[in-house]
């Protein structure tokens, strides 16, 4: 994730740990892209953990992993390697990554509680959260910080991921979904909102 826009837990919380781990691997022969693989390796463990039942090791690892995927950033501009690769590499990654926290936790969520619609629910936690990303990267870089402000800065990827390790380790996983679905759904309507009407308004000064 680009720091000019750390979401309120990448800031606060999660950098507080990356930005000193970073500094010890700088001076290792770790590249980037590995530490990029890294991230995703402690989502697919947390996949796992969902999959086995282990809803509290598996929200501890969806935070780590939202940890780490600060790390190879701050790797790549301290040791001078940044790429328009890494960030593409890091950015098809997480979108791997997040499916495969939200598919866990669906899949522990069917086999742990009775809440219905847990299928309906996390289709809309998958959809939304893809739809988030994909909704700002195809913002051009310079309207960019528009979507990264108030209301559609709630859903950014360091919030949900806080609020799934909040939400496993509680063991209110169902409810977890459910505030995801809701909260990326809403904010891709918002972005569909806001730049219908900026785009509009910005044409019409063209004119």
């Amino acid at each position: 994730m680009d720091a000019v826009y750390d979401g309120f837990i990448s800031k606060h919380i999660n950098r507080k740990l990356s930005e000193p781990i970073a500094r010890i691997l700088a001076r290792t022969r770790l590249t980037p892209n590995q530490g990029t693989w890294g991230a995703m390796g402690i989502a697919v463990l947390s996949f796992v953990s969902f999959v086995m039942g282990q809803n509290i090791l598996g929200g501890i690892l969806v935070q780590l992993s939202s940890v780490a995927d600060g790390i190879d950033g701050s790797l790549a501009r301290l040791k001078g390697m940044t790429s328009a690769f890494g960030g593409f590499l890091d950015s098809a990654l997480d979108r791997y990554a997040d499916a495969l926290i939200v598919l866990g936790m669906i899949l522990w969520s069917h086999s742990h509680e009775s809440y219905p619609g847990i299928w309906l629910v996390g289709f809309l936690a998958i959809v939304g959260t893809l739809c988030v990303s994909y909704t700002r990267a195809r913002i051009d870089p310079e309207h960019r910080p528009l979507f990264d402000k108030g209301l559609s800065s709630i859903a950014s990827r360091d919030i949900r991921l806080f609020l799934i390790m909040l939400g496993c380790v509680a063991g209110q996983v169902y409810f977890c979904l459910a505030a995801i679905a809701v909260l990326t759904n809403l904010v891709v309507f918002y972005r569909l909102i806001y730049s219908y009407r900026y785009f509009r308004a910005e044409s019409r000064l063209e004119r």
